[in-house]
């Protein structure tokens, strides 16, 4: 049997259209409907972090739904299945915001199960692609692919946001449902179309993973491969330190620096400006480099490292009076931020394949789940340093300051966990020591 032919780079656009179709669908539930039931309803802005996180714990099962693509060989239906899931919960998520000016517990049940549905659809569809990318794309092509989805599920959120945020206003409970329903109706046609034949006949007539591995044996497999159990950590901690400034960087300028909500909201701009810059850098320099490992790794231990001194300056920032150039260490920090995650997904996308055959779908649930709960588990992380530090100083200052130089240590673990990143050959049967028994 013939292998299918690496993915051109109009094959490699039609899968980045998937991920902005998730995007899209994805921005409206951890967004729009947030701010409906915060502000439009006046509801505790616990009850849509619930829901968040909620959205984020249902991908624990991501190495399940990988296992499932494994053993049926094909990863077409299991993006456009979990594309399905995911416009239904986001449908249904919409509807039960909508009722949330009558009585509420019935909204309140009807969004729990919308919410499992948004995440359940995310993580069929967005493991099923990303193994199906990396499966297909040369290795010389993969830091590009990487950077590019990632750029390409951006466009999904500022296309979104852009458009349908027009057509919410003036609000109410059926132009909600309406808008909704017509993006998922859009998104869910462009992701089936992109998708539609890319996988080819070949694949469907490869031979599958072994069918009677059950999940649990295939699970334990892939967790003793050393590397992709050291990679899965690594996943964890870095996203753990990404994900933990997203909710104190715009709050910092203002409480600190006494900035206005346009000049915060500004600043953000510029540091998500930042981390497209630093994915399109990642993007020309994996690809002139040849896609090797070992670049990787190097500008992964890079970007954490910058993120690092840069979260140090930002911790003694206060204490210099405004003498630091805030919007320049915001800009770099943005561009340290997107090269290491850009660079971290292409490093992903050539491990998941290290291993037993027929364990791809498993190894990048395993790394789809870590980042999953580390995006879950970072705004509570950075915000609970904050109230710590605010308690523990006794100023706001210093709660910052406690939540930077916390967050820089994210960052250093995550660099000392990437220096090991595609080393496992190096170290023979060694494995990767102490590491394991860090996971309960």
């Amino acid at each position: 049997m013939t292998a299918a032919a690496p993915l051109s780079w109009l094959g490699i656009i039609r899968l980045g259209l998937v991920q902005t179709a998730l995007g899209a669908i994805v921005v409206l539930t951890t967004s729009a409907l947030n701010r409906v039931m915060v502000v439009e309803y006046a509801l505790p802005a616990t009850l849509p972090g619930v829901l968040v996180g909620l959205h984020y714990a249902v991908q624990m099962l991501r190495p399940r739904m990988g296992h499932g693509s494994d053993v049926g060989g094909r990863r077409t239906p299991w993006i456009v299945g979990g594309l399905a899931v995911l416009c239904a919960g986001a449908v249904l998520a919409a509807l039960a915001t909508g009722m949330m000016g009558g009585p509420l517990l019935p909204a309140i049940a009807l969004a729990v199960l919308a919410f499992l549905l948004v995440g359940a659809g995310v993580g069929a569809a967005g493991t099923a692609l990303l193994v199906l990318l990396a499966a297909r794309v040369a290795p010389a092509r993969k830091p590009a692919a990487a950077s590019l989805v990632w750029i390409m599920m951006i466009a999904g959120f500022v296309l979104t946001t852009a458009v349908a945020g027009r057509q919410l206003d003036p609000y109410s409970p059926e132009r909600l449902l309406g808008v909704t329903a017509a993006v998922c109706a859009l998104a869910f046609l462009l992701g089936s179309l992109a998708v539609a034949g890319i996988e080819g006949r070949v694949a469907a007539s490869a031979a599958p993973a072994p069918a009677a591995t059950p999940f649990r044996v295939a699970l334990a497999q892939v967790w003793g491969e050393p590397e992709a159990r050291h990679f899965t950590l690594f996943v964890f901690v870095a996203m753990l330190a990404y994900s933990a400034q997203d909710l104190v960087l715009e709050p910092f300028a203002g409480s600190v620096f006494g900035m206005t909500l346009g000049e915060t909201t500004r600043l953000s701009s510029l540091q998500h400006g930042g981390v497209l810059v630093g994915m399109v850098a990642i993007a020309v320099i994996g690809h002139l480099a040849g896609g090797r490992l070992e670049v990787l790794r190097a500008l992964v231990l890079g970007g954490c490292g910058c993120a690092a001194l840069l979260l140090v300056a930002l911790a003694g920032a206060g204490a210099a009076a405004g003498g630091i150039p805030l919007r320049a260490v915001y800009f770099a920090l943005g561009v340290a931020n997107g090269m290491f995650a850009a660079a971290a997904i292409a490093a992903m996308m050539q491990v998941v394949g290290r291993g037993a055959p027929g364990r791809e779908g498993v190894r990048m649930g395993l790394f789809g789940a870590a980042q999953a709960v580390a995006f879950g588990l970072g705004g509570l992380t950075g915000t609970v340093l904050l109230d710590l530090g605010r308690l523990l100083t006794g100023s706001e200052l210093g709660g910052y300051a406690t939540v930077f130089l916390g967050d820089a240590a994210l960052f250093l673990a995550a660099a000392a966990m990437a220096w090991r990143i595609g080393r496992s050959g190096e170290r023979g049967r060694r494995g990767f020591g102490p590491l394991a028994p860090a996971v309960h």
